[in-house]
C-alpha cells in the first residue's frame, strides 16, 4: 500500500502522486502541530494513559482546493519530539518516510471505519451540512515488534470518498 511505504530518495509523498496520476491537485494545510495531551482513544491505542504527550500533525487535506478530509496524526513523543513530526513544515517524501529514516517501520496497519454525522467544526471545516454523514477511519501502524508508532484518525465526507483495500493472502 503505498501510503503506508516508505518513499525513495527524492519522491514526493504518495498522497500527491496518486492525485497528480489521476490529474487532480491535492493539498493541505497544517493547523496544528506540536505537542497535545492524547485523546482517550489514542492513548489507548499507544498504551499510554489519558492525556499523557503526544505528538499530533493535524491537517485539512484538499482535493482540487476543495475541503476533502481532516487528519490528525499521533506519534509517541519518544519517536517526535524534536523531530519534523512536530512541525508545521512540509515533510519531503512524506511522514512514513521519516518515520523509517528514524528507524520506526511499519508492519502492520489496523483500520477502523464507521460512519456519523459530521460535528459542527467538522462541518464547517469540510463544508458539510449537518446531515450530510462522514466516515470516520482510525488508523494504527504498528512495528514488526508490534510497538504502536503511529495513530490517524480521519474525518471524510462519505459522499466524496472511496476506500479501496487490496489484501494478499498467502
Amino acid at each position: 500500500m503505498p501510503y503506508l511505504t516508505p518513499r525513495a530518495q527524492g519522491q514526493g509523498d504518495a498522497w500527491s502522486a496518486d492525485v497528480a496520476a489521476q490529474g487532480r491537485s491535492g493539498s493541505q494545510r497544517i493547523v496544528h502541530a506540536g505537542e497535545v495531551h492524547a485523546p482517550a482513544e489514542v492513548a489507548r491505542l499507544f498504551g499510554v494513559a489519558d492525556g499523557e504527550p503526544v505528538v499530533v500533525r493535524r491537517r485539512l487535506i484538499l482535493l482540487d482546493d476543495e475541503p476533502n478530509e481532516l487528519t490528525d496524526t499521533y506519534y509517541p513523543v519518544a519517536i517526535a519530539r524534536g523531530t519534523p513530526l512536530a512541525g508545521t513544515a512540509k515533510i519531503r517524501g512524506g511522514a512514513v518516510t521519516l518515520l523509517a529514516e528514524l528507524g520506526h517501520v511499519g508492519a502492520l496497519v489496523r483500520e477502523d471505519v464507521t460512519a456519523a454525522l459530521p460535528e459542527e467544526a467538522e462541518q464547517q471545516a469540510l463544508r458539510l451540512g449537518p446531515t450530510e454523514p462522514v466516515l470516520r477511519l482510525t488508523r494504527l501502524t504498528l512495528d514488526c515488534d508490534e510497538r504502536p508508532i503511529q495513530v490517524d484518525r480521519m474525518v471524510m465526507p462519505a459522499q466524496r470518498q472511496q476506500l479501496r483495500y487490496e489484501i494478499r493472502i498467502g
